[in-house]
């Protein structure tokens, strides 16, 4: 897969020491496919568990950074015997270009699937310029 210079996947990057989170448990990087048309690209990120009041999608200075909790499945009563979905935090950041119309970035959440829609910018359209004699 070839990468566009609208958006990046950031370098994975390991925490430098366990005192960083703010909570103890596991720290996740959902997976991501990422389609581009011509007027925008849209990134599917599989959050599974993950529900829109434990979603945070944070735009600063170009970087997209997508924080989510998941919550655990088993319900009140029910005991595990066994879990292969391990519970925890999603981390996934994006660096945007200037391509990206930021105030038009659309999100939803549905079934643990995020679909953010990132539309490019429109590109200025050709007009005629009039020439004035005097």
């Amino acid at each position: 897969m070839t990468e566009t210079k609208e958006i990046q996947a950031k370098e994975k990057q390991e925490l430098a020491a366990p005192a960083e989170q703010t909570r103890p448990g596991p720290v996740f990087t959902p997976a991501v496919d990422i389609f581009e048309t011509e007027n925008e690209i849209t990134l599917l990120a599989d959050l599974p568990g993950v529900e829109s009041d434990g979603l945070k999608i944070d735009l600063r200075e170009n970087i997209l950074t997508l924080t989510a909790d998941a919550r655990p499945w088993e319900g009140a009563g029910e005991a595990d015997l066994l879990i292969e979905d391990e519970i925890g935090r999603f981390f996934r950041q994006f660096t945007l270009s200037e391509v990206i119309d930021q105030d038009r970035i659309d999100a939803r959440l549905n079934d643990g699937v995020l679909r953010l829609t990132l539309p490019k910018v429109e590109k200025a359209a050709p007009r005629k310029i009039s020439i004035k004699a005097g």
